[in-house]
Order: C-alpha cells, then structure tokens, then sequence
C-alpha cells in the first residue's frame, strides 16, 4: 500500500516529498474534495518534485465538455489525473464524459475516475455503478472518496462493503486507492480491504486540511502505512 499527500503548492510539495510520501498529488482543498490547483501553482509543484515522485492532480467534477476541455489541459506531465462526477446520476453520461478526458489527455497519464462514499449528498452515481463506468471507458483506477470532509470514508462505509467495492474494482482490472478524511488508524483497514493506495491531506496538516503540510506528520504517517496489519475483516469493528 502506497501513500499519496496531496498539496496546494510546491513548499507543501517539498515538505510532502521530505516526509517519504509516495505519490504528490496537487489539490486545493479551497475548492472542494477534488478542487483543481491553478496551472501556475501546478507547474511550481512539478518543477519542485522533478522525478522524486510521481505527480497526480484532482482536476475537479466534470458535468460537461467545457469542463473536460478545462481538466485535460492540465494533464500533461502527471502520472495520473483524478475526474469526480459530483451532479452527474447517469451511466451513459459519466462514461461520455470520461471517455472525452482519455482522449484529450496524454496517453502517459493514467484516468482515476472518483467515486463518492456520500454519493447521494453530491448528486452523483453510486460507486458500485461508478466502476462499470471505469471498466466501460478504459480507466486506470477508481478512489473511493468522500465529497464531504464532516465523516471520515468508514463513518460513511462498513469496511465490508468498501472491500466488496475494492474487489469488484479489481475484477474490472482496475487499481483502487480510498481517501475521505483518513487518518493513520484506518490504514490498518485500508489494507485489510484491499486498497493499494491511500490518500490524506488533513492528517498530513498542521490546522486541518486547510492548514499546511507537515514533514514530521508525512514521515508518520508513511511509517503507519509500513507498519499497517492486514487485519482479517472480521476483526475490523
């Protein structure tokens, strides 16, 4: 399991980066769970990681083709792109849209389409319907995530039907990473479940997700996800 530190510019880049995370992904947390960093403030954070680590960004909800266009233009250099569908309920109009973002993307830069713990409260699919979308448009991966940051993803979620959700993504050939207000106590159950990456900013804050990434609280979170049991699920609460 590999842990991924999103940041709003490069000196929380560096701080991400310093503390061992495995994965920079740009985010700014100002604008929502998936809340696009502007394209001055990605290209800082690039130059300031260089090859260190690979480089993910959120580029936000996309409802329609502007949008896309908007998204994809930010894609080239990164190892991969994270595309929620907040306000988007239909099957057939997700797998347009995320069709159209593979397309205008690089083909070097892998589609993470994200799905919502509270799914209902951001108006978008559920997320068992969001990995026939995947599946159907030819994404890399799925996060489980929540569009919400007032419940943690297993508030929200039993660690049983995340780990259903986990293994139907895998049986898709698709990779799955959880985030959603997680902290290093549920790393335990983030492995248990099956995820292969997981996803923080508030616990790598100083001031919650709106504050600044920390070093020292990277380095311990990284040492948890190491350290993290592959607890059986019946073990879980």
């Amino acid at each position: 399991m590999r842990l991924l530190v999103s940041v709003r510019g490069p000196v929380e880049a560096r701080a991400a980066v310093a503390g061992g995370a495995d994965v920079i992904d740009a985010k700014d947390p100002d604008r929502g769970a998936l809340g696009a960093v502007r394209a001055d403030r990605l290209a800082a954070i690039r130059r300031e990681v260089g090859a260190a680590r690979p480089v993910s960004a959120a580029l936000g909800d996309v409802r329609d083709d502007a949008m896309v266009a908007a998204a994809a233009a930010a894609a080239p250099g990164l190892a991969f792109v994270k595309l929620g569908f907040a306000g988007v309920t239909g099957e057939a109009q997700a797998q347009r849209l995320a069709r159209a973002a593979l397309r205008a993307v690089p083909a070097a830069t892998r589609m993470v389409l994200v799905a919502y713990a509270d799914w209902r409260r951001a108006d978008s699919l559920a997320p068992a319907r969001l990995v026939a979308v995947a599946a159907e448009t030819g994404a890399a991966g799925l996060l489980l995530d929540t569009a919400w940051k007032d419940a943690p993803l297993f508030a929200l979620e039993s660690p049983d039907a995340v780990a259903a959700w986990v293994d139907a993504a895998r049986a898709a050939g698709l990779f799955a990473a959880l985030a959603g207000s997680l902290s290093g106590g549920d790393f335990a159950t983030a492995r248990a479940v099956g995820a292969e990456l997981v996803g923080v900013r508030g616990a790598a804050c100083i001031g919650g997700r709106r504050g600044r990434v920390s070093r020292a609280r990277v380095a311990a979170l990284q040492r948890l996800v190491r350290a993290a049991p592959a607890l059986p699920l019946g073990a879980l609460p």
